[in-house]
């Protein structure tokens, strides 16, 4: 019996693979020269050129459906945003200090919309939302962990309460299938809370690194409370 398309798994295919591949070798590769960066947008967004083109035939229906909902997502933040930086920079005299940041800015809000609203196309706000938590919470606490070891050492106190930090991502986890809403707003007050912890967007506006920052690092807290709070009271994640 088939599966129910809500139900479908985003399982690994060849395809991904391979561009997955030639991502990580682009960045690995831009050590040696940036010239090899041009691999990354290559294996990101070359099998799209090549399904558009109706050359590369690796996803059904429900695939390209969720993939180009995706894509208009990713055009609406990044046109929100880039209307948002025209009237800021038009409003006074103002000027960017580093254009690769403005770049790599525009390159994460494109590629990390795009992904997010895939994940939750295919898993549901529920399911989907308690995994990016769990990820998000598990590389907190890897970096907490490894951040307090070697030259960056100051004792067992500080080794053991910091990786404490990442408890709440697994917490809010736990909540998303159950309080939906609740965790909604939780996840909302969180990506405010370390945004002014981190002290982000306080720099004058030229540089735009925080941006990239709050992107890859608050981005699946914003996403993740709004879409919670858009799912209401739909059914509860299974465990």
């Amino acid at each position: 019996m088939a599966e129910p398309e809500t139900r479908r798994q985003w399982s690994p295919r060849q395809t991904r693979l391979v561009a997955g591949g030639i991502v990580i070798a682009g960045f690995w590769l831009a050590s040696l020269s940036w010239w090899y960066f041009l691999l990354v947008p290559l294996g990101a967004f070359g099998p799209g050129i090549l399904r558009e083109m109706d050359w590369l035939h690796d996803k059904d229906e429900f695939q390209r459906r969720a993939d180009h909902r995706a894509g208009y997502h990713a055009f609406l933040v990044c046109g929100l945003v880039a209307g948002g930086l025209v009237a800021v920079f038009r409003s006074e005299e103002r000027t960017v200090k580093d254009l690769q940041e403005l770049a790599s800015l525009f390159l994460a809000l494109l590629w990390f919309t795009w992904f997010l609203s895939s994940v939750l196309s295919y898993w549901g706000p529920h399911r989907a939302t308690a995994w990016i938590l769990r990820v998000f919470g598990s590389v907190v606490l890897v970096f907490t962990v490894v951040s307090n070891l070697g030259a960056e050492w100051t004792g067992w106190a500080a080794l053991l309460l910091h990786p404490l930090l990442a408890a709440p991502f697994f917490v809010l986890a736990w909540l998303a299938g159950r309080w939906p809403r609740t965790s909604g707003v939780l996840l909302l007050a969180a990506a405010v809370f370390f945004t002014l912890y981190f002290g982000m967007f306080r720099r004058e506006v030229g540089a735009v690194s925080d941006g990239v920052t709050f992107i890859l690092f608050i981005g699946p807290l914003l996403a993740g409370g709004v879409a919670l709070l858009g799912a209401g009271k739909q059914d509860r994640l299974e465990d």
